[in-house]
């Protein structure tokens, strides 16, 4: 009908219509889903995050009996070692955050600022993350087999470069850790920093150095500055290093660890270490806040050629070569020691070490039990990342929710692990939790959690906003949508958490040291204990392990997250709609026209080109991830060794006497049906006291000092009943409470040790007036006695010491030939230095009367005058060096009658020889040799010579009287 026509029909009356509006305000989606998974990531964060932080805090308020009180604070903050823990946390943290930053900017400009070739660039981003697969404790032995006294590199420079242990040790290690965060956060901004401003400010004739302020630094410095924070945030909390060089360079991580688990455990005290821990932590988040302000971000980068600049290029190719070659030559040594017999002294080539790890149960099950954690905790981390960015991302909940959820992300981050791990200690200690590798998992997730949300967070916010909203108006409800459109889009960002937790969760030490049990030992925790039994060339392997498969793992993701292609969200939406057949074609056209006018059409994602090739590869990842979800999700509870059937035994034993309990179980018929964990005395202690009741433990083997605390704390221990100990006499041990008996014969005896005996050729002690023998100098030690407190040893040895120093003159007389050999080496122009196991106190009285004999050094140490590290250690000996301004240790020579000697010289670099006749290696007097036939002379001389030289000795001498003519030639 036209308009003609209709001004030409039926006119209605002039009435003003009456317009009624029906149309409502629509009502906001219900979101069910969402709302779901918000309740469970916040559970999760109030069951495993709040309410563990809370306990510590709690704790450090408490006295032991549970009442409140600020004395822990007060007695923490007074104690000198605190006060001074902290102080060289923040010099070394500090040193090396900026020694950090100062590199990770050369690698980083090399990478985005130079000329240098595409293959150089490629490998200094990727050799830059090496040390990140690496287990932090392992960078301390590196440190040690590198540049120690015969470590891999200064055996190639002939000499110790530097002293390894406490601020420079730390110093390089914390370099090493932190330079790859470092790299990562400078190298992330200079994506965004347009470079056509260095081309301007060249042409406006700016000097070098105003384009490198103004185009470079300065849009980088809240960057510089987060980086800094972060490193020394990471250096100040990490434990691992400090626990193999730190040394007497007390830091704060290990002042919480021996105040956890030291020689008198005091968990409230730890506590409010704990609680000072947090502090720099808390100040870095909020820095790192204020300083994103000054970070400059340009709306829009421009592709350019950088300007020519050769000098420029082959400095920071130069410098970037130099670097990375300094960090991963520390690393050589972790690919060589392992396939030696015994470095140093046997460097031929072995595979027994690598082998090793598959054939002895105990290294290989270690391995297993950590992919186990790693594979869950990548697993289960994946999909709560993914559920919280969905909760933030992809949501119209209101924005208290979003903002909690990261909120919560804020708090992980300032978090360190130790002081996590505490928190779940004692949060879950006596719960089913307790020594499972759910705890494991649980704390490895929490711990790391900040990233991964942030890495799906950031994926989910750059996909097209209305992609849910289309397909709700397609007829797809919500979570097919997001199966079928939103995650196949994220599931390289996806691939890429699942590496990062799984990478980390191989490497932490920190997080799990105090949650792992008997049968819940991963790698990490397995080589801190191998550390304390000096079994080096196994740490190696298993970090090679470790090594070799989160390399495999970044190279399977890598490859699976590879872009071969990318499409336009336009297309995309095209594609996914095209393939829902059940949808009509022109909801299909409205889809793909409203993703063209919404959101960026831009945004690049995986193309399909290989649709069915992705699918299968998809299919089968996932299909094997669910298998291993389930099938590790029942075992992880099940993992302890009370579900084997085993019988679970903790020990503070050394290697040997382990060995012998073994012997002794499987010869009795019990092989297979027990498992022993060992531990460090103060750890295991600690572990009595912190766990009480809820102990894996069946059994336990130590001190009774911390067995009667634990016992008088936590009543954990039951009468051994079937239990019988032959006791001699009236032995203190018939007095011994029903619940414990000795594992040796009695306590009084005498128990040695043959090997020592044998190696420092000491004759067998026959009774206790026997040890008054200065022979036995430094060899004796009380290894159980009733309540063997502190106070006690040193009560026994207040007696011990006076007998001792009242005779020590009558064994001061010069072994036959010294003063002879002495006299000539002097005449030569030598000079004389003496090391001793003696202490100060007796070479007070032994100095004076041997030389009345006429032997006296130029000058003498004990172990009192090197921190109380003796022999083999080879600080005695440079300590000599320094008094007597010697220069060069391969100009000094050692000279040594036992095998403790020769290995002091031998890790002090020195000429080495060992002397037989009268040595304590022999094990016989003067007179006592020169009574044996020829023939067993001969004998003696040779068992000597061999033990030396299997030492490591340069020479082998019988007499002093050989000396001069070795020496002078």
């Amino acid at each position: 009908m036209s308009v003609e026509s209709i001004q030409a029909g039926k006119q209605l009356p002039n009435i003003a219509p009456e317009i009624i509006n029906h149309e409502r305000r629509p009502s906001k989606p219900k979101q069910t889903e969402l709302w779901v998974l918000l309740a469970v990531v916040a559970v999760a964060f109030c069951a495993f995050l709040i309410a563990p932080m809370a306990l510590v805090v709690i704790k450090s308020f408490q006295t032991g009996d549970g009442a409140a009180t600020l004395s822990n604070y007060g007695a923490i903050i007074a104690q000198p070692e605190f006060l001074t823990s902290v102080l060289n946390s923040l010099k070394v943290a500090g040193a090396s955050a900026l020694v950090s930053v100062l590199l990770a900017f050369l690698l980083a400009y090399t990478v985005n600022c130079t000329n240098v070739p595409v293959g150089l660039k490629k490998a200094v981003c990727l050799l830059t993350q090496v040390p990140m697969l690496l287990p932090t404790i392992t960078y301390g032995f590196a440190i040690i087999y590198s540049f120690g006294n015969q470590g891999l590199i200064t055996r190639l420079f002939g000499t110790q470069l530097f002293d390894i242990y406490g601020f420079t040790g730390l110093m390089i290690g914390y370099v090493i850790y932190t330079l790859p965060t470092c790299f990562l956060l400078i190298n992330n901004s200079f994506q965004f920093v347009d470079k056509k401003f260095i081309i301007v400010s060249h042409i406006m004739g700016d000097k070098p150095w105003t384009t490198f302020l103004n185009t470079i630094l300065r849009p980088l410095v809240g960057t510089l500055a987060v980086a800094f924070i972060q490193a020394f945030f990471l250096a100040f909390t990490d434990y691992g290093i400090p626990t193999s060089v730190g040394g007497t360079y007390d830091v704060l991580a290990m002042t919480l660890y021996n105040q956890m688990l030291g020689s008198i455990p005091n968990f409230n005290r730890g506590a409010v270490i704990a609680v000072f821990m947090l502090i720099p932590s808390i100040l870095s988040i909020i820095l790192m806040t204020v300083l994103e302000r000054y970070s400059i971000r340009y709306s829009k980068v421009s592709q350019v050629e950088l300007p020519k600049g050769p000098v420029r290029d082959w400095l920071c190719g130069i410098g970037s070569v130099l670097t990375l070659v300094c960090v991963l030559s520390l690393f050589a040594v972790i690919l060589v020691i392992p396939f030696v017999n015994e470095w140093p002294f046997d460097t031929s080539f072995t595979l027994s070490h690598i082998t090793a790890l598959f054939t002895e149960s105990e290294l290989s099950s270690v391995y297993t039990n950590s992919l186990y954690v790693a594979v869950m905790t990548a697993i289960i981390g994946c999909l709560f990342a993914y559920a919280a960015g969905l909760v933030t991302s992809r949501s119209k909940l209101p924005n208290w929710a979003k903002h909690a959820v990261d909120s919560m992300s804020s708090v992980i981050n300032t978090v360190p692990g130790m002081v996590l791990g505490i928190a779940f200690l004692f949060a879950f200690s006596g719960s089913s939790l307790q020594n499972t590798f759910w705890i494991l998992i649980i704390a490895n997730i929490v711990h790391y959690f900040a990233t991964p949300y942030q890495m799906i967070k950031d994926s989910l916010t750059k996909m097209n906003g209305s992609w849910e909203t289309t397909a709700k108006l397609m007829g797809d409800n919500w979570f097919k949508t997001i199966v079928r459109v939103v995650t196949p889009n994220a599931w390289p960002t996806i691939l890429q958490v699942f590496g990062y937790y799984f990478v980390n969760a191989m490497v932490t030490i920190s997080a799990v040291v105090f949650l792992t049990g008997a049968r819940t030992q991963v790698i990490t925790t397995e080589i801190s204990a191998l550390q304390h039994l000096a079994e080096f060339d196994q740490i190696f392997a298993l970090s090679i392990l470790i090594l070799a498969t989160n390399l495999i793992v970044k190279g399977v993701v890598a490859a699976a997250t590879r872009e071969r292609g990318t499409v336009t969200i336009r297309q995309r939406v095209v594609q996914v709609a095209t393939a829902a057949m059940t949808v009509r074609r022109d909801s299909r056209l409205v889809a793909a026209e409203q993703a063209s006018r919404s959101g960026s059409p831009d945004f690049p994602l995986p193309t399909t080109g290989n649709r069915r090739g992705r699918t299968i590869f998809t299919g089968t990842l996932s299909g094997i991830l669910a298998v291993l979800l389930v099938a590790f999700g029942f075992g992880a509870f099940s993992g302890t060794a009370a579900a084997d059937g085993q019988v679970v035994i903790y020990t503070n034993a050394d290697d040997e006497a382990v060995t012998a309990f073994q012997n002794a179980l499987n010869a009795n018929g019990f092989e297979n049906k027990y498992v022993i964990q060992s531990f460090g005395t103060s750890e295991l202690g600690g572990k009595l006291l912190a766990e009480g009741r809820a102990l894996e433990a069946d059994l336990i083997t130590m001190s009774s000092y911390y067995v009667d605390s634990a016992q008088e704390r936590n009543h954990m221990f039951a009468d051994l009943t079937d239990v019988e100990s032959q006791l001699l006499e009236d032995s203190s041990n018939s007095t011994a409470p029903a619940y414990r008996r000795p594992t040796t014969v009695q306590e009084g005896a005498i128990f040695y040790n043959t090997t020592v005996l044998r190696d420092e050729g000491l004759p067998v002690p026959q009774s206790l007036a026997d040890l008054a023998d200065p022979v036995y100098a430094g060899q004796i030690s009380v290894t159980d006695m009733e309540g063997s407190s502190t106070a006690d040893v040193d009560a026994v040895y207040s007696h011990f010491e006076p007998k001792l120093l009242s005779i020590l003159d009558r064994f001061a007389d010069p072994k036959p030939g010294v003063i002879d050999a002495v006299a000539a080496l002097r005449e030569a122009g030598l000079k004389i230095g003496s090391t001793t196991g003696y202490t100060d106190a007796m070479m007070e009285i032994v100095v004076p009367k041997a030389a009345e004999l006429g032997y006296a050094p130029d000058h003498w140490v004990s172990a009192d005058g090197t921190q109380g590290f003796g022999r083999p250690y080879p600080y005695m000996i440079f300590h000599n060096m320094q008094v007597l301004r010697l220069m060069d240790v391969r100009r000094v020579a050692k000279v040594g009658d036992t095998i403790s000697d020769i290995k002091e010289g031998k890790n002090a670099g020195a000429f080495t020889v060992g002397v037989t006749e009268g040595s304590s290696q022999m094990g016989l007097s003067q007179a006592e040799f020169e009574a044996l036939s020829p023939a067993e002379q001969d004998r003696e001389r040779l068992m000597a010579r061999e033990a030396f030289l299997a030492a490591g000795a340069d020479a082998v001498i019988d007499t002093m009287d050989e000396l001069p003519a070795l020496l002078l030639g």
